[in-house]
C-alpha cells in the first residue's frame, strides 16, 4: 500500500535523501498544497516562475519573519527585499563579487586550500567539514569584510544555528531552535557592531569599511541595513559554500567513475562543479508570496500566501535534465537553479565556484587515495540549507 503523499522535511528519512519525496510529489501533485496551506512546487518550470516572475515577490515577508522571530530579526536584508529596495541595496555590494574581483582572489583560495590540506597531510585522515570546507569560505568572507584571523573560530557555533533556524520562517520548528537562531544572531550582531565601530573610527581596505562610508552618505543606507548587510553577507557568503564543497565531495566519493574522470581531466572542474551544485544544493528551497492570484498547473494560488519553490526538486526535473539521478561532471547544458534566477541570483555565486573549483579540484589531484570512512555520514537538521554535519574521509 502507497504511503501517502506529505512533505515533511523533518522526518529524518527526508533529511538523509530528499529526492524520493520530490520525485513523487512531481509526478503526482507537482503544485501541492500542505494542510497548513503551505504551497509546495517541484516542477522545473514551477520553480523558475517564481524565483523570476514579478508576481512573485518578498513582500509580506517581514510580517512573516517578525512573527517567527520577533523583532530580533532579518528582514533588513536585500533578501527580503523587492525593488526599489532590493535594486537599492543589491548594487552597493554587487562590487565586491565580479567576476573579476573574484579571478583576482583565486591565487589567494588556492593557497589557503593547500595550506589547510597540509595541516592534515600527515594524518592521512580528516574531517573534511571541519578541517576544509568550513576553514576556507570562513578565511575567504572574513579577509572581504574585514575581519581579524584571530576572531574567525567565534563564528562556527552561531553560524551552525542560525542556519538551522531558518526553516521556521516557512515551517513550524522547535522553539529552542529558534531561540538558539536568535541568541547566534545577537552575538553575531553584537561581534560586528563593536567592528563597525571600530571601522568608523579608523577605516581600512575592506568591504566592512566601504558600507560604513556608504551609510554615513546618509541616504542610502541606513544602520538597520548596514547590520543585515554585514550578517547576510556573512552568514550567506560561508555557509552554502560549506555545503557546496561538502556535498559535492560526497557525491564524487559515491560515484568514484566521476571522480576518475575529474582526476584524469582536471579540465572538467567547471563542468563538475555545476553538476555537483544541481545534483545535490546547497540550498534547497527558496519561498515567495504571490502579489495577485496565480494560476500554475490547473490550482490557483491565492495572493499572499507562502510558496516554497524546492531548488533540490527543479534540478532533478527529468523534463529538463536527462536521467536527473546520474551524476555526470560532463553534462552539458546545465541550466540548474542552484544559485537562484531573476534578481535575487545569488550576489556571491562567481566566488562560491571559484572556491569550490579550488576545493574539490585540489582534493581530486592531491588526495588519489581518498576514500569515505564512515558509510553514513550524518546530515544536519536544517532542510532548506543542506549539508553535512561531518564527512570523515581518509587518504
Amino acid at each position: 500500500m502507497a504511503t501517502e503523499l506529505e512533505f515533511n522535511p523533518f522526518d529524518p528519512a527526508f533529511n538523509a535523501d530528499p529526492y524520493a519525496t520530490y520525485h513523487r510529489l512531481r509526478a503526482e501533485d507537482p503544485v501541492h498544497q500542505t494542510p497548513m496551506g503551505l504551497w509546495i512546487l517541484t516542477r522545473y518550470d514551477d520553480v523558475a516562475t517564481v524565483l523570476r516572475d514579478g508576481r512573485f515577490g518578498r513582500a509580506g515577508f517581514d510580517v512573516l519573519i517578525r512573527s517567527r522571530f520577533g523583532e530580533n530579526s532579518f528582514d533588513q536584508s536585500m533578501l527580503f527585499r523587492d525593488p526599489p529596495d532590493h535594486t537599492r541595496l543589491r548594487a552597493l555590494v554587487s562590487k565586491a563579487f565580479t567576476p573579476r574581483v573574484v579571478e583576482e582572489m583565486r591565487a589567494k583560495i588556492q593557497k589557503t586550500v593547500d595550506d589547510l590540506l597540509d595541516q592534515v597531510r600527515d594524518a592521512h585522515a580528516m574531517d573534511l567539514i571541519s578541517d576544509l570546507a568550513y576553514p576556507l569560505p570562513i578565511s575567504v568572507i572574513s579577509e572581504l569584510l574585514g575581519v581579524p584571523a584571530k576572531d574567525r573560530d567565534l563564528f562556527r557555533g552561531w553560524s551552525a544555528d542560525i542556519a538551522r533556524s531558518l526553516d521556521a520562517i516557512s515551517l513550524p520548528t522547535d522553539p529552542e531552535v529558534v531561540e538558539r537562531g536568535n541568541a547566534a544572531r545577537r552575538a553575531l550582531a553584537g561581534y560586528f557592531r563593536t567592528l563597525v565601530a571600530e571601522r568608523r573610527r579608523r577605516p581600512q581596505r575592506d568591504l566592512l569599511s566601504e558600507l560604513i562610508a556608504v551609510e554615513e552618505q546618509g541616504d542610502k543606507l541606513s544602520e538597520e541595513e548596514l547590520m543585515a548587510t554585514i550578517l547576510l553577507l556573512f552568514v550567506a557568503g560561508h555557509e552554502t559554500t560549506v555545503n557546496l564543497i561538502g556535498n559535492g565531495t560526497l557525491a564524487l566519493l559515491r560515484h568514484p567513475d566521476q571522480l576518475q574522470a575529474l582526476r584524469r581531466s582536471p579540465a572538467l572542474i567547471g563542468s563538475a562543479i555545476e553538476e555537483l551544485l544541481r545534483y545535490d544544493a546547497p540550498v534547497q528551497r527558496s519561498g515567495r508570496m504571490p502579489n495577485t492570484d496565480v494560476e500554475l498547473g490547473g490550482k490557483t494560488i491565492p495572493k499572499g500566501a507562502l510558496v516554497l519553490g524546492l531548488i533540490g526538486a527543479a534540478n532533478r526535473d527529468p523534463a529538463h535534465f536527462a536521467e536527473p539521478d546520474r551524476l555526470d561532471i560532463t553534462r552539458a547544458d546545465n541550466r540548474h537553479l542552484a544559485f537562484g534566477w531573476g534578481i535575487h541570483f545569488c550576489l556571491g555565486a562567481p566566488l562560491a565556484r571559484a572556491e569550490a573549483q579550488a576545493a574539490i579540484g585540489t582534493i581530486a589531484r592531491r588526495l588519489p587515495e581518498l576514500a569515505l570512512a564512515t558509510p553514513k555520514p550524518e546530515w544536519r537538521e536544517a532542510s532548506a540549507l543542506r549539508g553535512l554535519k561531518a564527512l570523515p574521509v581518509t587518504f
